[in-house]
């Protein structure tokens, strides 16, 4: 088949004590009919200077909750979560579509994760800001994801509302 594929990445973290499931991630991936895999870094600002992201993550934000319901359902609950682009971050709404899908599928805000990276706080760091306080208090959680790859410098990391920062390996492989 061909076309976009949600993808549920197990083992994102776990507990390292009895390797139980504790937390996933939902990715998007396209195959295309001619070129195969196409890597999220081409057809992501597409889909955002098509108007098409926001469709794409209101049916990954239903993904992910369907995931955590499932792991519900079979006693091993864990968190997942749903990388945001710039775009989605900051459209209107976004608060109501989160708590839409939660409530769909019968799931706390606080089981999804919403990941960000860094180049996405070269902008309207402001409005970022502001808009994550209020998802924040629906009890929906933030990391940073790839920390280290762009320009931000570490004031940024004192300014959001962060529970999680994923530092790209790059970055730190070969500090000692």
């Amino acid at each position: 088949e061909h076309g976009l594929v949600f993808t549920l990445v197990a083992g994102k973290d776990s507990d390292l004590l009895d390797g139980t499931l504790v937390g996933a991630e939902a990715l998007v991936r396209w195959k295309h009919p001619r070129h195969g895999m196409v890597s999220p870094g081409e057809f992501i600002p597409m889909a955002e200077k098509t108007g098409l992201i926001g469709l794409m993550g209101r049916h990954a934000l239903h993904a992910a909750a369907q995931l955590v319901k499932r792991g519900q359902d079979a006693g091993h609950p864990f968190t997942v979560a749903v990388n945001l682009s710039p775009k989605q971050l900051l459209q209107p709404g976004l608060d109501g579509l989160l708590l839409h899908a939660c409530r769909r599928h019968y799931i706390q805000p606080a089981m999804l994760e919403l990941e960000l990276t860094e180049s996405m706080l070269v902008d309207d760091v402001e409005d970022i800001i502001v808009k994550m306080m209020a998802i924040k208090e629906l009890g929906v959680s933030f990391s940073l994801d790839d920390f280290g790859t762009g320009y931000s410098s570490l004031a940024y990391l004192k300014r959001l509302p962060l529970d999680q920062l994923k530092i790209d390996q790059g970055f730190v492989r070969d500090v000692l």
